[in-house]
Order: C-alpha cells, then structure tokens, then sequence
C-alpha cells in the first residue's frame, strides 16, 4: 500500500512562498544568500516545509504555469552571487543596476540576467577549472534526453524572433530532420551557452535542496499539469497532443465556472493525448517526475482533477463555458508511475470543480488533498474546507497563490458573508488586522497532517501583495518581499503557535 508523504502520526507546517519573491538587489529573488536566509528563516520558527511555485523558464505572461519547457530551470533564478562565489562573474559586473525593490520588472531581470551570463559564459569557456568543465559535460550527458531539444528550441526562439514555434518555417516547425541536424551545427555554440544556463539552474537548486535538508526543511515543489502550447515539449512532442496537420491545437484546457473564476478559465494550453501517451508506458511525465525530484522533495500535482478527466474546450470557442469533461489516464497512470519511482511523493491539488471520481483516484494512491481555509464558509457545517472536517492526510491552507491575500479577501467581503466567516471560525468577532492570524491558529491547531500559509498572511498583508488573479493576464506573478520582511521577529509568533500546535 502507498503512503502519503506525510505518514500517520506526522504533525508539521510551513509557509508558501516563490522564489522570485525573495528579496535581493538583483530584480528578483533566486538561489542564492536569500533563499538560504529564508531557510535558517523556517528552520527557527519551526517550520518543515517550504512551499515553491513552479521553477522553470516563464512564457506567456510570466506565469510559472505557463512554462517554455516543463523539464528545464529559469536562468532567472540563477544568484549573481553564488555566481561570484563560484568564480564565473567579477562583483564588479553585478552592479551599476536599480531594481524595484517590491515588485519584479521581467523585462529588465531579462536583460540584466542575459548579460551576466553571457559574461560567465565566456569566462567559463577560457577559464574555468577541470573539475568545473568536468560536471558541465557529466550534466550534459545526464540531462541529454530533454537538454538537447530544450536548447535547440531556444536557439531556434532567438533565431527567428519568435516565441512560438507556430510562426517558424514549416520544416523547422515540424521538424525536419536535415534542417534541425544543420541548425545543430550552426547553432552549436549558443546551443551550449543554453545548456550552461541550465547547468547553473541546477547546481544552484541542488545547493539550496541540501541546504534545506540540513536545516530539517522538506522542499514542496510544483508540476503544471498542462504544457503551455508555445513550448518546447509540445514541439518536440507533437505526437502527445491533439493537434491538426498544422500543429495548432484541436481542443484548448481550461475549467467551467467555479470558486475562482464566475465566468470560467479559458487557459488555451493544448490537451494531451492520452492513447500516445499510453503506448510508451508515459515515459515523458516519469522524466518529468525524475527531473523534478532532483530539485524538490514532494511534488504538488497542479490540476489534479484532469488525471480523472479535463475540461476539453473546442479550440474555435471564445468562453471556457463551452466545453466537455473527458477522461484522463486514471489509476493505470500512477500504477506506473508508482512501479518506475518506487513510490508517489505527491500532493494532489484537488481543487475546483471535484466529482466522485476524482476523489476516488486520490483516496486510491493515498495522495494528500488540500483544503482551503478561504473556501469554507457559505453556512454549512459539513463544508469539507472547515478544520473540523479534515481528515490527517490532508495539507491545510489558509490561502494559495491564486487567492486573495487573507485580510485583503476579508476586508471584501460583505457584512453577511463576515457573519459566515466569524460562524465558521466559531468567533464572536474578528477584525480584519486579526483574521489572518485567526485563521493560521485554526488550521495550525486542526488534525490535518500539514499546515501552510502564505507568507504574505504571515505578514498581515492585504490585496495589494496578492502573488495571482486567475483569469486576469496582467498584473501577476510580480510579487516580492522587502529584507525588513525577513527580520526573525517577524517569525516569533508563528514559532510560538508552531510549538504550541505541536507541528515543530
């Protein structure tokens, strides 16, 4: 029988926060001094997990669920400074730039990142030590499966001036094989300046991974369930995913209306097709599994209700109210995944609109399901997001990156919805400087195996730090946290009710 990640008896907690909102001087947070500050952060106030978004190269809109490559690091996250530490860039060509101190402009992070490591590129090149030369080529040889075609593909991004490999000539969309193997030799030295970015992506992850083991802290990482339709999976995939004779998409994902979204999500990313995927025993998602867990310790599996079955919008349909369920790969998926990784160590996102059946995939494999604090209160006490109502395999939150922060959602809230939240909360009154910490209490003190909140509920933060608004393309994903924020008595109270939950 599998077990959750989280075994009977296991009590802990932890905070969610993305990397790219840590702070630095550099524009965005990364693997660097600030990732391991923020882990002696948790380790003080007891925490046990860290909770991250996905970590691979932004496409559209800079969603982290939106992703170039669903295999690949963004260089984004590449730290400057341990760049310096390791002996590819002078301190000196690290400065001389201002950035935002709150917020992410991704379009300077964009070019200021792409000169270093153009910089420590060439440095690596003329001056870099055998044994440096030496893990380069063995992450290479390693990596090669899906290293290869990622960096290619970028290649073939920056040649044509295009994202999408849609608009590129016919040959190099469907890729023809004299015109790939010609543009592997043209192309061959930024081809390895792609594959030395991601080099450093992953030692840099790897750091930061055995870091937060030695402090006792487990990293949550985050798999998109869809690919996005300009990637380089689907390019090098074509044959995974229901496509027309000219590569676009037949059918579109999305979700019919429902607690995030009145009107529905129309995402556009393309579906997959199940039966291909079939006949090779789903190879590509258990590299994917493979990839992923050299970085992070647990995977949240985003979407977890299209492994049942996914909303299929027709790709002609303008609103994601005109669509079908269809069946996933049910149980026969993680029955192999299960033979070929020997365990699942995953957290089942098994929000939105959940049937039967999805539960019972879940409850099947034993994954750990989420409840939503913010979900609870429409006046029933069976609602299955009060604490009272969690079972022990279950990680609890007061909010995700998709929610509103906890006091900006409450301070929204009408005065009929307030009697609902303070009859959830068995509370009198609460105002709304206290909901955030009112609401941490409860699912700190509930039975569910983990508890997590984000950092900006942590921090008593309202509307203005939200991290995402489903459904609106601007305005997302910028979010960054100030050094005062990541003062230690910022964290006292939250050791103190840690301890007192007995989750340290």
């Amino acid at each position: 029988m599998d077990i959750s990640p989280f075994p009977e008896g296991y009590r802990g907690s932890g905070l969610l926060l993305h990397v790219t909102s840590l702070p630095t001087r550099y524009g965005i947070g990364d693997f660097g001094p600030s990732a391991l500050t923020w882990i002696d952060r948790l380790a003080a106030a007891g925490q046990s997990v860290w909770q991250v978004l996905p970590l691979g190269p932004m496409g559209f809109g800079n969603s982290p669920y939106q992703l170039v490559s669903t295999f690949a690091g963004s260089e984004f996250l590449i730290s400057p400074d341990q760049l310096i530490a390791d002996g590819f860039l002078l301190s000196t060509e690290c400065g001389g730039h201002s950035f935002p101190l709150n917020q992410v402009d991704y379009d300077a992070v964009k070019d200021f990142k792409t000169q270093l490591l153009e910089g420590a590129w060439q440095r690596f090149k003329i001056d870099s030590a055998a044994e440096m030369r030496e893990a380069f080529n063995a992450f290479c040889q390693i990596e090669a499966e899906w290293l290869d075609e990622y960096a290619l593909f970028v290649c073939l991004q920056m040649r044509f001036k295009s994202a999408s490999f849609l608009d590129w000539p016919e040959a190099f969309a469907k890729r023809a094989s004299a015109v790939l193997d010609e543009a592997r030799q043209d192309l061959a030295e930024r081809i390895d300046r792609v594959r030395f970015g991601q080099f450093l992506v992953f030692r840099q992850m790897t750091r930061v991974r055995q870091y937060a083991k030695s402090k006792g802290i487990q990293l949550i990482g985050d798999m998109p369930f869809f690919a996005a339709p300009n990637s380089c999976d689907v390019w090098a995939n074509p044959e995974f995913f229901l496509l027309d004779e000219h590569l676009r998409s037949t059918f579109v994902a999305g979700v019919p209306p429902d607690y995030f979204s009145p009107k529905g999500q129309h995402w556009g990313n393309p579906i997959y097709n199940w039966e291909a995927m079939r006949v090779t025993k789903y190879d590509w998602w258990i590299r994917r599994f493979r990839t992923l867990l050299k970085s992070v310790d647990i995977v949240r599996l985003d979407h977890f209700r299209a492994f049942a079955a996914a909303w299929h919008i027709p790709a002609s349909a303008k609103s994601a109210r005109k669509g079908e369920w269809l069946p996933g790969p049910g149980a026969e998926f993680f029955e192999l995944i299960r033979q070929e990784l020997g365990c699942l160590p995953f957290l089942a996102e098994d929000l939105g609109l959940i049937t039967p059946d999805v539960n019972a995939l879940r409850d099947q494999f034993h994954l750990t399901g989420m409840r939503v604090l913010q979900f609870a209160f429409d006046g029933d006490a069976q609602n299955p997001f009060l604490p009272q109502n969690y079972d022990h395999n279950t990680v609890a939150y007061t909010a995700t990156h998709d929610n509103n922060t906890t006091r900006g959602w409450y301070e929204e809230l009408s005065k009929k919805e307030r009697r609902l939240v303070l009859k959830g909360l068995q509370q009198r009154d609460v105002r709304a400087d206290e909901v955030a910490s009112e609401m941490i209490r409860q699912i700190w003190a509930s039975t569910a195996a983990l508890a997590v909140t984000p950092f900006q509920d942590v921090l008593n933060l309202g509307t203005e730090h939200r991290m995402n608004t489903p459904g609106s393309a601007e305005g997302n994903w910028t979010w960054r946290c100030t050094p005062e924020m990541l003062a230690p008595e910022n964290f006292d109270w939250l050791h103190e009710l840690t301890s007192s939950a007995k989750r340290c």
